[in-house]
């Protein structure tokens, strides 16, 4: 690292560790997780425990140096520090956010009413000439500018977000780290500091907060609940003895909580992650492809966009997505003992390194137009950026998923036409001129319980997809609200099952708009069968029949007892129409069946 950090580190109450026991355990801890152990790196180290006690001269709180951006300013500034944060998670892990226990906040406040070790809380919190001759010394002891690390341990995390706005213009905060804070509880909202940072300041980079149950002084809760911009961990306590669950120490033997300090003193620990390269490329894997497939989408997507506002988000959103992605596969992989493909891994980065560029995936393969079908069809109509949305133009869509085709050895117009059926399917069940892809996006989300459901037993192995047993370990592992769980459960409920899926999608546990858009994805993967001169799959079609008779005998069970207006009836109707017009369409359109519909609609064979 180029420039030169401080390290300020700012005690909580008691004597203030004159020993500095936490200084010995965090080197040993960076060097635990392959950092230098506080190496090149100034301390700062004020002692305020005689301020406390009210023994100092007493001074006047320092002014707030630092104001609050204008709205212009303030949108800039929070993606930027999102984009800090993200690659600070991406770092630590996913973080557990926690629960509060009943009546904590209560047992928090008479701890700083009564309890003796508290006394100093209380002082600092209602006596303003103790509280200025605390941040006058601390300030007293900064450079002017720089970098800054900051940690901040029980009260003096309270301290520290009272200093925040108080810090020299010119100094850059590179990261927060508190550890057993209480500043999550009202009694230490001190001048309004709650209001005061209600969205992060220009100059902190990101604030991690930890904390552990064991820990009275937090009341089991971290502080994301006061300030959702930043960022809570859990983690394990050390100790079951409470007094030295709250020590500094013990939570600086923890590596995560070493891993974030020295993040934030030294940054990433390498500035990119060479992947072993090799002659042959290991054969991917259903959901490997489908990844591959998806992120090389949305980078045709992004090629296109223009350098605005959508651009910038869609990028950032693509390059944490990515991120995430490949090193889930890369884990999952690990522990399945299965070497990840070089096509995937090359595309591996470290997020945590804001520097890092995002790796471009290559070309598509080449895949037989069969086994297009259906991973284009889900790559069209699903949000392959999630957890984030954002709108691009259907125009844009299209065009990149032609340039997809193309690659792949298929036509652009293959990619039009996977457009051309959706639109086509969604007019047939519902009437509309235009396509609403955000229906079609959210349905793997409403459809996930169709899946828990049927065990993923009853989605048949397709060409180019996942199959039953793959499905349900990619859903287990990667779960059906990230990109890899909702592009494999789109995929494969627009695939066909049998009685299984039928049965699923008759029952009450899915509503007749999740029906529509699984039938949908049917009726538009048929339709594009049929412009691409493929032959029609019969499974479809027996899979919708098994599930309009499951539908139907669903609707005389009830009709006969239920209320006329019931609300579970006018959802079964739903779902007939939708079976009866796609059933229909695909019989119109099909000189060899010899299937025909009554007057009251129902399937004559």
């Amino acid at each position: 690292m180029t420039k030169k950090t401080t390290l300020l580190f700012i005690h909580g109450i008691g004597g203030g560790d004159p020993e500095n026991k936490w200084q010995q355990q965090l080197g040993q801890s960076l060097a635990k997780v392959n950092y230098p152990a506080l190496e090149n790196i100034d301390l700062v180290i004020p002692k305020f425990a005689h301020a406390l006690r009210g023994a100092d001269e007493p001074s006047e709180v320092p002014p707030r140096v630092h104001k609050r951006p204008s709205r212009s300013e303030a949108t800039q500034i929070r993606r930027d520090f999102e984009r800090r944060m993200a690659a600070m998670e991406f770092k630590l892990g996913r973080y557990n956010q926690g629960k509060s226990r009943f009546g904590d906040d209560l047992l928090i406040h008479a701890a700083v009413e009564y309890l003796p070790l508290m006394v100093q809380a209380s002082l600092y919190l209602k006596n303003e000439d103790i509280r200025g001759q605390v941040l006058k010394r601390i300030l007293s002891k900064l450079p002017n500018s720089g970098r800054i690390v900051i940690v901040a341990h029980s009260l003096g995390s309270v301290i520290a977000a009272d200093l925040l706005m108080r810090l020299p213009k010119d100094v850059e905060i590179a990261g927060l780290v508190t550890i057993g804070s209480p500043l999550g509880h009202k009694a230490f909202n001190i001048d309004k500091v709650w209001d005061y940072l209600k969205e992060p300041p220009a100059h902190l980079s990101w604030w991690v907060n930890f904390w552990n149950e064991n820990d009275p002084v937090t009341a089991h809760r971290g502080l994301s609940s006061r300030f959702p911009w930043m960022t809570d961990y859990k983690i394990e306590a050390l100790s079951l003895s409470k007094p030295q669950a709250h020590r500094a120490v013990d939570y600086l033997r923890r590596p995560i909580v070493a891993e974030a300090i020295g993040y934030g003193l030294y940054g990433a620990k390498s500035k990119e992650i060479v992947t072993k390269e090799s002659t042959v490329e290991s054969k991917l894997s259903d959901t490997e492809q489908m990844a591959l497939f998806a992120l090389r989408f949305a980078h045709l997507i992004n090629m296109q966009l223009e350098n605005n506002d959508l651009k910038e988000r869609y990028s950032g959103a693509l390059r944490q997505v990515q991120a995430t992605v490949i090193d889930g596969i890369m884990r999952w992989n690990e522990s399945n003992g299965r070497r990840t493909p070089y096509s995937l891994s090359r595309l591996a980065f470290d997020l945590s390194d804001l520097d890092a560029e995002t790796p471009v995936p290559s070309p598509a393969i080449h895949l037989p137009i069969d086994q297009a079908i259906l991973p284009l069809s889900a790559l069209a109509s699903e949000n392959i950026i999630r957890p984030f949305e954002i709108s691009v133009k259907p125009e844009i869509r299209q065009a990149a998923l032609e340039d997809l085709a193309a690659e792949m050895g298929l036509s652009r117009k293959f990619g039009s036409d996977v457009f051309k059926a959706a639109k086509e399917a969604q007019g047939t069940l519902t009437g509309q001129g235009s396509l609403n892809w955000k229906k079609w996006g959210a349905v793997s989300l409403g459809a996930a319980a169709l899946v828990a459901a049927t065990g993923g037993l009853a989605l048949a192995a397709a060409p180019g997809l996942a199959g039953a047993a793959l499905l349900s370990s990619a859903l287990a592992s990667f779960g059906p609200g990230g990109m890899i769980g909702g592009l494999i459960t789109a995929g494969s409920l627009a695939s066909v099952g049998g009685g299984g899926i039928a049965f699923g999608l008759a029952g009450a546990a899915t509503s007749a708009a999740d029906m529509e858009a699984v039938v949908e994805r049917m009726l538009s993967t048929e339709i594009l069968r049929s412009l691409q001169g493929l032959p029609a799959d019969p499974a479809v079609r027996r899979t919708l029949i098994e599930t309009e008779i499951q539908v139907r005998r669903e609707y005389e069970r009830l009709d006969e007892f239920s209320d006329r207006n019931a609300t579970g009836l006018t959802e079964i109707k739903k779902k007939l129409t939708s079976i009866e017009r796609a059933l229909k369409y695909l019989i119109d359109n099909d000189s060899d069946s010899e299937l025909d519909f009554d007057e009251d609609g129902i399937i004559i064979e």
